[in-house]
C-alpha cells in the first residue's frame, strides 16, 4: 500500500472517529443541560433554546448552565491540544501542562492577581487569562532556561525533570499567598485550584473564546513540525526544520493555550495527558489526524466530569477537577508502568 493510500485510509478513519465523538459530545452536552439542582426535561431545554421556554427555564439555561458548559467545552479542547503539543515537542508521552509546571505557574498568576486586585466579577474577569498566562509564561521561561543546553539546545528529558521541580516550588508559593486572602477570596481560590467551574458566566466565556479560536489553528498549521520531532532532533534538522526555534514557538503556543484554559476552568490536570493518548490510539500518530480528535476527547472528558460532579453528588457538587483526577490518577499510573 503506497503512502497516498495510507493517508486516505487514515483520513477516512479520522472522519469516522470524529463523527462518533461528535455524537458522544452532543449527547453529553444534552445530558449536562438537563441535569443540575433544578432538572429540566429535554423538551423544556429545547423550548428555552428556541425562545419558547418560561422565564425561569430561560434564566437557568442561559444564565447558569450554558456559560458553564461552554467554558468546559472550550477548556477541554484547549487542554487536549496543549497536552498533545507538550508531548510532541518533549517526545515524552507522560508530559502534560500539569506535569511540566505550566498549570502551577498559571495558578500562581491567578493568586497574585486576586491578592493585589481582589476583583473577580464582571469585566475584571477578562484580566484573569492575562495574569494566568503571565504566570505560566514566566514559569515556562524559567523551566526553558534550566532545560536549555548551549550545545544541544532544549533537552526534552531535562524539560520534564525541571518542570516537576519548579512546579513543586511554585505550588508552595501559591499556597503561601492563598493563606493571606480574606475568607471569600480564599473560597474562590480554593474552588479554582480544585478545578471548579461554578459561577462562571458569559464574561468568562468571552475571556477564553479568543484564545481558543486564534491559537488552535496556528498549532494545527504547524502539525507537520510536530511530526518531525518524533523522528528525533538530528533527523528533523536534516529535513530542514529549525529545531530549537520551532520547539520554542510551539511551546509558547501551548503555554498560552493551557494557561488560558485553566484560567477559566481552574486547576484541572490529566486531560492534557489522557486526551492525546486516547486520540493517538484511535487514529494513529500523525498530528494532522489526532490533534482534532484530542480536542474533541478533551471536550467530552471535561464536560462529562463537570456533569458527573454536579449531578451525582447533590446537594454538594464535586469540582470537575476532582472527578478528572479520580479517573486520571489511575490512568497516569497505567501509562507510567506500560510506557517504555
Amino acid at each position: 500500500m503506497d503512502g497516498k493510500a495510507i493517508f486516505l485510509l487514515r483520513r477516512k478513519r479520522t472522519i469516522r472517529v470524529a463523527i462518533v465523538l461528535l455524537g458522544v459530545a452532543l449527547t453529553v452536552i444534552l445530558i449536562s443541560l438537563n441535569t443540575g439542582t433544578i432538572r429540566l426535561s429535554p423538551t423544556s431545554v429545547l423550548k428555552a433554546l428556541i425562545g419558547y421556554g418560561t422565564a425561569e427555564e430561560s434564566m437557568i439555561l442561559y444564565e447558569y448552565r450554558l456559560p458553564r458548559i461552554i467554558i468546559t467545552m472550550l477548556a477541554g479542547v484547549g487542554l487536549g491540544i496543549a497536552g498533545a503539543v507538550f508531548q510532541g515537542v518533549s517526545r515524552n508521552t507522560l508530559a502534560d501542562p500539569g506535569i511540566l509546571g505550566i498549570n502551577a505557574g498559571a495558578a500562581f498568576g491567578l493568586i497574585a492577581y486576586i491578592s493585589f486586585f481582589r476583583s473577580l466579577d464582571g469585566p475584571a474577569a477578562l484580566m484573569i487569562p492575562l495574569f494566568t498566562f503571565a504566570g505560566g509564561a514566566v514559569i515556562a521561561l524559567v523551566i526553558f532556561l534550566f532545560a536549555y543546553d548551549r550545545y544541544r539546545g532544549l533537552l526534552p528529558i531535562r524539560l520534564i525533570l525541571v518542570g516537576i521541580a519548579v512546579s513543586a516550588g511554585v505550588s508552595a508559593m501559591t499556597l503561601l499567598l492563598s493563606l493571606r486572602l480574606d475568607e471569600d477570596t480564599y473560597a474562590f481560590a480554593a474552588r479554582w485550584l480544585a478545578g471548579s467551574v461554578w459561577s462562571r458566566d458569559w464574561v468568562n466565556v468571552w475571556g477564553l473564546f479568543p484564545w481558543i479560536v486564534v491559537l488552535i489553528p496556528i498549532i494545527y498549521y504547524r502539525s507537520a513540525t510536530l511530526d518531525l520531532f518524533t523522528l528525533g532532533d538530528e533527523t528533523a534538522a536534516s529535513l530542514g526544520s529549525a529545531v530549537t526555534r520551532s520547539r520554542l514557538i510551539l511551546l509558547a503556543l501551548a503555554v498560552a493555550l493551557s494557561c488560558a484554559s485553566v484560567s477559566m476552568a481552574g486547576g484541572i490536570g490529566f486531560i492534557g495527558l489522557a486526551a492525546p493518548h486516547i486520540a493517538k490510539r484511535l487514529v494513529g500518530p500523525q498530528h494532522r489526524h489526532f490533534l482534532p480528535i484530542a480536542a474533541m476527547t478533551g471536550l467530552v472528558i471535561l464536560v462529562a466530569a463537570d456533569t458527573i460532579g454536579r449531578s451525582l453528588f447533590q446537594p454538594n457538587a464535586v469540582p470537575a477537577g476532582v472527578v478528572v483526577a479520580a479517573v486520571g490518577g489511575p490512568y497516569f499510573l497505567y501509562l507510567l508502568f506500560t510506557t517504555k
